[in-house]
Formats: C-alpha cells, sequence, structure tokens
C-alpha cells in the first residue's frame, strides 16, 4: 500500500497541518512516511500545498507529481492539482471555496461545503479536521483511532474544546467520505 496525498489551499486553512497529522498518524501506525510543505511568501492568505506519503514500503522520494488523493480547500488549488491526480484517484472538494468543478469522469470526487460544515461544528480551525476525516472515509491510508489519540495527546490540556470540535469534525468527514 502506497497512498501519495496532496492538499492545498490558502495560507491559514490548516493545509500543512492535513499533511503533518496524515504523515504523524502513518509513522505512528508503522509505516514510512514524508512531509513535503510548501507555501508563497505571505503565509496566512498565499498559497500553500503539502505532499505526504504513507506506504508499507520505503518512500524513493517526496515529492508528489501525481497525487492518489487531492485536497482541493480552493478554487486556485483544484485547478492547479486537479488535472494532476492519477486516474481512479480521489478529489476532495471544499465546493464553498471551489464554485467550478473539475471536469474528469476518471476520478471520484468527495464534495462538501467543508466551510459551511466547520462553522457548523463551531470553528472554521476544524476546517483541516473535516478533510482529514474525509480521506481516512475513503481511502483508510490512516486509521481513526490512531488520529484520536494524536490530537487527544497534543490538546488535552491546551484546549479541550478545539479537541472535541476537532474530533467531531474528523467523524463527519469520515462519515462524508464514505457515502
Amino acid at each position: 500500500m502506497k497512498c501519495e496525498i496532496v492538499c492545498a489551499g490558502f495560507g491559514g486553512q490548516g493545509v500543512l497541518t492535513i499533511g503533518k497529522f496524515i504523515a504523524k498518524a502513518g509513522m505512528a501506525e508503522g509505516k514510512n512516511v514524508s512531509w513535503l510543505p510548501s507555501y508563497g511568501p505571505e503565509m496566512r492568505g498565499g498559497t500553500a500545498n503539502v505532499a505526504a506519503v504513507v506506504s508499507d514500503e520505503a518512500i524513493a522520494s517526496p515529492i508528489v507529481s501525481y497525487p492518489d488523493v487531492l485536497v482541493a480547500l480552493n478554487q486556485p488549488s483544484l485547478d492547479k492539482f486537479g488535472p494532476t491526480v492519477r486516474k481512479g484517484g480521489v478529489v476532495i472538494v471544499n465546493t464553498n471555496a471551489c464554485p467550478n468543478p473539475l471536469k474528469r469522469d476518471d476520478v471520484q470526487f468527495v464534495c462538501a461545503p467543508m466551510s459551511d460544515l466547520a462553522l457548523e461544528i463551531g470553528s472554521m480551525m476544524v476546517l483541516n479536521m473535516l478533510a482529514i476525516g474525509m480521506i481516512i472515509g475513503k481511502t483508510n491510508v490512516i486509521q481513526y483511532k490512531t488520529m484520536e489519540e494524536d490530537l487527544t495527546a497534543f490538546l488535552k490540556a491546551k484546549n479541550p474544546e478545539l479537541l472535541e470540535q476537532n474530533l467531531i469534525a474528523i467523524k463527519r468527514g469520515i462519515e462524508l467520505g464514505q457515502a
């Protein structure tokens, strides 16, 4: 099993965190991982993307040219990376920020108004956790239990309310990915 993922959006949407948590969870599960962030000098509001690879075998390069999974949190990201997704791959789309759909019939789509859902859960800060849940629900590349343990260790003492919202967001994302 090898899964190459690209997550892209505006700085401040938690794009790099998606890749980081996927890679950390994969490593905790004993898999080989890579995490390669890329962002413009503007940071918040500028463009950001991350390539994450989770594999049972050694990873030759952290560069992902043709991802198995794309998470597009805004239209420029969908336009730039959508054509590069492997045939049979998965494209996860935040429909709130991607008004123009990707015209491909050789990939699977998981589309949801992720910004609206994050606000319903209680904070835009959980948008990236919705995406992680959608990745888990569609690919099973990592396990929910691993994410729950990692987030709990990271946020329990620091921000228990945000922890609960994040876990709700991941579970909701898993439901969307499995639909």
